[in-house]
């Protein structure tokens, strides 16, 4: 187990790691957006948090467009919990599995809509004096903070082992993504120019 990990709790590790990385992609969020997304980072860090349970014990998530048409039909503080979770499962996925989600039935674009919809209606929804704004700046800069996810994702592949690295390898060659490429290169991989396998 990694020293940094093993001497900070996985908040602080969080805290450390999105503060670097917003930084680096020149994305500026509010400190108590900061402080929500470290929350959601560090919750859904545990499966349970990201999937539910099925009636036969199997994990699972519930589909986007299922739990939207729920929110519709509930009260107001049931259809802000639902509406919050549609928008933090759809963060948390595009964010961290958007490689999977590519040769999917609905890619990455499609969890950037609905989570960002979601947030906007939380927006709405809840109080002035409450988190209204971290909603509000979630669903604007939304697209941003999924990539700021796929970078910490990334890094979390590459220190993972080979395997990991390369999963990021191929996404590189795939995407082109300078972020990528920039966390193949800070882990002491040197990538081939983009678009070029070796044999």
């Amino acid at each position: 187990m990694s020293g940094l990990v093993a001497s900070l709790s996985l908040k602080e590790f969080f805290k450390s790691l999105l503060g670097e990385i917003t930084g680096r992609q020149r994305v500026e969020l509010a400190e108590v957006t900061e402080f929500y997304l470290v929350n959601l980072l560090s919750e859904f860090a545990v499966t349970d948090k990201l999937f539910t349970r099925e009636e036969d014990g199997r994990k699972d998530h519930e589909p986007l467009a299922i739990l939207y048409h729920q929110a519709l039909q509930q009260e107001r503080a049931e259809r802000i919990r639902t509406l919050r979770r549609l928008g933090d499962v759809s963060l948390y996925t595009a964010g961290f599995f958007s490689g999977a989600l590519q040769g999917g039935v609905v890619g990455p674009d499609y969890y950037i809509q609905m989570g960002g919809t979601a947030y906007g209606h939380v927006a709405e929804l809840t109080p002035a004096a409450g988190f209204a704004q971290v909603y509000r700046e979630l669903c604007e800069k939304f697209r941003k903070v999924v990539e700021v996810l796929e970078e910490i994702s990334a890094r979390g592949m590459v220190q993972a082992g080979p395997s990991g690295a390369l999963k990021v390898y191929e996404a590189w060659v795939r995407t082109g993504s300078d972020r990528l490429e920039r966390v193949l290169l800070e882990a002491g991989m040197m990538p081939r120019p983009k678009g070029q396998l070796a044999n």
